[in-house]
């Protein structure tokens, strides 16, 4: 049985997660231990909150090498909302930018968007290829809350860029190698974001 391991390093919904992965049948372990965190079959990087503290919470345990060495070596590890947004050079929050893990090109910006937050469910145009997707219907769900985004999707040429739609397109799922990433919460999107996990796990 594979396991996984849910990165604590002080931000997240880190029991929905553990409790939404754990559904797919792996064995679920939320910690901040980079030793043990490293070794699992499966990393997922959660996040709510501001880009900056998010930031410094990655800092505050030295997260930041041992993901990106998972990357290197091809071990898949998977970002959700704020744990995508990190994932990528920098953000932009209030004016102030934040460097990122630079695991993924571009920076985070805020939505240019009537209403903020964006939350709710909304649908995404899947890329042909998509190993997260597969097997799921076109018109899908799923479920957002966040007021910036990773919108350059000129930048992410080398990527399979999932893209979704609030007053402008952007970043709502990206595929490069072992790192898979997702702005929505999979933990709340009920059974499709079942099905996106399983496929995630099904990967490892």
């Amino acid at each position: 049985m594979a396991n996984v391991v849910v990165l604590d390093y002080g931000s997240g919904n880190l029991r929905s997660a553990e409790r939404a992965v754990a559904r797919t049948g792996v064995t679920v372990t939320v910690t901040s231990d980079l030793s043990v965190a490293a070794e699992a079959d499966g990393l997922v990087v959660p996040g709510v909150g501001a880009y900056a503290a998010c930031m410094s919470g990655i800092e505050a345990i030295d997260a930041g090498p041992m993901i990106a060495a998972r990357v290197a070596a091809g071990r898949p590890v998977l970002g959700i909302c704020v744990g995508m947004q990190i994932l990528f050079d920098a953000g932009v929050e209030h004016g102030v930018e934040t460097k990122g893990l630079g695991l993924l090109p571009g920076v985070v910006n805020k939505l240019s968007a009537e209403r903020i937050p964006h939350m709710g469910w909304n649908t995404v145009d899947v890329p042909s290829g998509s190993r997260l997707f597969d097997g799921l219907p076109a018109e899908t769900r799923f479920y957002f809350v966040h007021s910036y985004a990773a919108n350059d999707l000129d930048a992410l040429a080398d990527a399979k860029v999932t893209t979704a739609s609030h007053d402008q397109p952007f970043a709502a799922a990206v595929e490069l190698g072992p790192l898979s990433a997702a702005q929505f919460h999979p933990e709340k999107s009920g059974d499709a974001g079942y099905a996106l996990l399983r496929n995630w796990v099904a990967g490892l």
